[in-house]
């Protein structure tokens, strides 16, 4: 068979994305596991022209293709440990969604919740979103119904979604931070950190110990606590 030379190719950030997400632990494993994770993708120039949007207002939800900025300094890896087979067992790479990949490639399929045209900025606003704040935007395509979801479509057993019977509960003063915090910003902090929580961001590592958890969101420290399959959200401050 022959085998081509290898070429290199160039790509460029289009834009960038502002997430709800400011670090890495606590972003869900893929888009839509966190509805009320929301963020915004500002195109750079000129990219950010309206007329390269036109139409895209017609689609419930797009692709982002996008950069693992902060997984380039760890380099690729050839096999990793998947979460979903607690840490331990190795697949390869291109059979998981792992960032360290040869090209740190990523794509979310997210919801467009609106766009705007405001002072030569091109922003679109997005949902369910799995991204990291400040992550670069290398592509988007509009996603279509008929042809990206395939009903016979099946996957390694390994990865299904597996029920959440977590219980999230709240203390009184981090419920009554969050619900000053929703009439602030309208930002829907409570739903998210319920939403996140269920999931179970726990390296597999640490499952078994008991400790204190800390993530942020926005600006906001949340701490927490774990206890056999319950949840408690102890305290939200700003950072």
């Amino acid at each position: 068979m022959h085998v081509e030379e290898r070429k290199n190719v160039s790509v460029e950030a289009i834009g960038i994305v502002y997430s709800c997400f400011p670090e890495k632990f606590g972003i869900p494993r893929q888009a839509g596991l966190a509805p009320s994770a929301t963020g915004i993708v500002e195109l750079y120039h000129p990219y950010n022209r309206r007329e390269l949007c036109n139409g895209l207002e017609g689609f419930s939800h797009i692709w982002i293709y996008f950069l693992f900025h902060k997984a380039i300094d760890e380099g690729w890896k050839s096999t990793v440990r998947p979460p979903r087979l607690g840490g331990i067992e190795r697949r390869g790479v291109f059979a998981t969604r792992s960032p360290h990949r040869p090209n740190h490639l990523g794509m979310s399929a997210v919801e467009l919740l609106g766009m705007r045209h405001i002072d030569g900025k091109m922003l679109l606003y997005i949902g369910g979103i799995d991204l990291l704040d400040k992550t670069p935007v290398l592509d988007i395509k509009p996603y279509i119904p008929y042809s990206d979801c395939l009903p016979g479509a099946s996957a390694s057993d390994w990865v299904e979604d597996p029920v959440s019977h977590m219980q999230i509960i709240f203390t009184k003063k981090a419920q009554e931070f969050c619900d000053r915090y929703e009439r602030k910003t309208g930002r829907k902090l409570s739903r998210l950190i319920c939403e996140i929580l269920l999931e179970d961001p726990r390296p597999a590592s640490q499952k078994e110990k008991k400790q204190d958890f800390g993530m942020r969101l926005w600006e906001v420290n949340i701490t927490w606590t774990v206890s056999v399959k319950q949840c408690t959200v102890v305290n939200c401050t700003f950072i």
